[in-house]
């Protein structure tokens, strides 16, 4: 059986490097042909390459998943894109299935299914993590609130990103280690985030998102 050709995009090397650690361990069925760490790259080389199925990471520098799936597709339409993201609010997901993406998985995905996920879409399946396939199903079927929230508006997308992160209750430190921000630069954003939005502290924060379902 030939191998599926995989490209990965992540902004991070060293999560890039156990992904191709343990899809390499899957008895060949997967070979990462290529991999790329900004949107630029990602886009340039996958259209050298164009690979079986694209990996893509949600939030990058340069606008992450959703912009490079656009670029892509629009010059290569039967590009298939898997979102692999430490992100599981439902304004991600919705946001890179219709992007074009033919699956959302989270990283907390080990590799056996991460390979299953790899397999299906080539196959042209539609794959989600458990939690996350109600929130596809609910936003095609119109069950979703439009996205438009003047309250969220007010915050910059970085903001909006680790906004997400202390509402679920990412440390300081472990937000700044994920999207690879300073401690500092976090607080900064927390401060202009709990400004913006009028609120008190990171449990305010917290029932905030969680009324909106941004968690």
């Amino acid at each position: 059986m030939t191998a599926i050709g995989v490209f990965l995009v992540d902004d991070h090397a060293l999560f890039r490097s156990g992904v191709k650690a343990e899809l390499a361990g899957l008895g060949g069925t997967i070979d990462v042909v290529g991999e790329a760490g900004t949107v630029a790259d990602a886009v340039r080389l996958i259209l050298q390459r164009r690979p079986d199925v694209t990996i893509v990471d949600v939030h990058m520098p340069d606008g992450g998943g959703r912009a490079i799936i656009a670029a892509v597709v629009g010059e290569w339409p039967e590009a298939v894109f898997l979102a692999l993201s430490v992100s599981d609010s439902a304004e991600d997901v919705v946001a890179v299935i219709r992007a074009g993406a033919r699956g959302y998985v989270t990283k907390t995905i080990d590799a056996e299914s991460l390979g299953d996920a790899i397999r299906r879409v080539h196959d042209g399946d539609a794959v989600f993590s458990p939690r996350l396939a109600g929130f596809v199903l609910d936003a095609f079927s119109g069950h979703l609130p439009s996205p438009s929230d003047p309250e969220l508006d007010q915050l910059t997308p970085r903001e909006q990103e680790v906004m997400r992160l202390i509402a679920r209750g990412y440390t300081y430190k472990e937000a700044a280690n994920t999207i690879h921000l300073s401690v500092k630069t976090i607080e900064t954003h927390v401060s202009a985030v709990l400004r913006k939005l009028q609120l008190s502290n990171r449990h305010e924060l917290t029932a905030w998102a969680n009324q909106r379902r941004l968690l």
